[in-house]
């Protein structure tokens, strides 16, 4: 799956633009996470704008890819690249968290075209994600599953249960993309309950593992394509990102975990993210 350079640039200067969303989304909504959806921009650009087999015109077709988020908290970064890619109005997205609105803190499967499931108690994600894979198995279709989660969520029983299954049963079509920022709402993760050496636990339960750069698009994609020519084993792509990406005062705070921005703070997000736009669009040029 070549990806050229432009390609590359356009799909970071959508990323930057998903960010922007976000920021104004949880402004309006005056709740929501801030740090992991600013970080998961650009493994969810590369998914909707290059990797996934995924049509906003044609969301029920039963051989397009899935994506799963298990970590449901950070929504605002599904719904706006879901909106980017056209599967409904960008014009909705400021009704995050709203009473009545198909935007809620938590995503459930049907609220909104592109939503695969409901994503909210940590850990049941790749559980699902699992169950997904094998059926398609069972249907002979040649789609993929990619299951978005957190690091904090590896401290979950049952996550460990779905790891095995999909080593088990070997899900080649499973590719699970692990947001590795280091934090939960609590503190550092490795302070909270250490999780390290996490690449050797999916690896002995029978996981290819690849650790990328999670705000590097190339590597991003590289790895997906990795993963495809994995046929023996489910993949784990281990995304190393900042939380808070692209604002200074929220990058690696855990504290910006679970809380919006102030009207203040949205401004000086918001001129920051602009500038980095700016830097990005002068390279197109």
């Amino acid at each position: 799956m070549l990806i050229g350079e432009r390609k590359i640039l356009r799909l970071e200067k959508i990323a930057n633009e998903i960010r922007e969303d976000i920021i104004a989304m949880l402004l309006a909504a005056g709740s929501g996470h801030s740090a992991g959806p600013l970080g998961m921009a650009d493994v969810f650009t590369a998914l909707y704008f290059h990797v996934a087999n995924i049509n906003p015109k044609n969301v029920r077709d039963e051989k397009r890819d899935r994506i799963f988020l298990s970590n449901g908290h950070i929504c605002p970064v599904w719904y706006a690249t879901l909106a980017h890619a056209g599967f409904f109005p960008r014009t909705e997205l400021k009704t995050l968290r709203k009473l009545n609105s198909r935007l809620q803190g938590h995503p459930h499967f049907g609220s909104l075209p592109g939503i695969e499931n409901t994503g909210g108690p940590l850990g049941q994600g790749l559980s699902q994600a699992v169950g997904a894979a094998l059926a398609l198995r069972l249907n002979k279709f040649r789609s993929r599953v990619f299951c978005l989660m957190s690091d904090g969520e590896q401290e979950e029983g049952q996550t460990f249960e779905a790891v095995m299954s999909a080593g088990k049963y070997r899900l080649n079509n499973l590719v699970a993309i692990m947001d590795r920022n280091n934090i939960q709402i609590d503190g550092p993760t490795e302070e909270i309950m250490p999780l390290e050496p996490l690449s050797d636990k999916y690896r002995a339960f029978n996981w290819h593992v690849i650790e990328v750069d999670g705000h590097n698009i190339r590597s991003i994609v590289d790895a997906c394509d990795e993963a495809r020519s994995i046929i023996e084993k489910p993949t784990l792509i281990l995304a190393h990102t900042t939380p808070g990406k692209g604002v200074d005062f929220m990058e690696n705070d855990y504290e910006w975990h679970g809380k919006p921005p102030t009207k203040e703070e949205a401004r000086r997000a918001l001129q920051q993210l602009r500038t980095l736009g700016g830097r990005i669009t002068s390279e197109h040029e």
